[in-house]
């Protein structure tokens, strides 16, 4: 998602644009990195638990909490900026669309190759 709306930004007429899209692109972009290495972090850490520790022991409880506290700034950002990448969408499919090839003519009759 983050990439489409990427490429879409950069060929968006500007006046239907806003400025602070690239930079909540950004955010969303650095948001998820974070994101993505506190997953694989907590991945690593449930394997380290004892493993007679589940879901809903102490230390697992303790664990996910933990782990939980230092997502929420990422999520908030996403919460915060994530209606950017909807925006573009939407600008992106208010754009003008780009000038259609013209269509090949039959010899024959002269109609377009998609016929009659």
């Amino acid at each position: 998602m983050l990439a489409t709306a990427r490429l879409q930004l950069q060929h968006l007429p500007a006046h239907l644009t806003r400025d602070s899209w690239p930079g909540q692109l950004t955010i969303l972009e650095e948001a998820l990195s974070h994101l993505d290495t506190l997953d694989a972090r907590w991945h690593q850490t449930r394997a380290q638990l004892p493993e007679d520790t589940g879901p809903g022991s102490e230390a697992y409880v303790d664990a996910l909490d933990a782990h939980h506290a230092e997502c929420w700034s990422y999520l908030d950002d996403w919460a915060c900026h994530g209606r950017a990448i909807l925006d573009i969408q939407a600008a992106a499919h208010r754009a003008p669309s780009r000038p259609k090839r013209p269509t090949l003519t039959s010899p024959r009759n002269g109609h377009g190759a998609r016929g009659l």
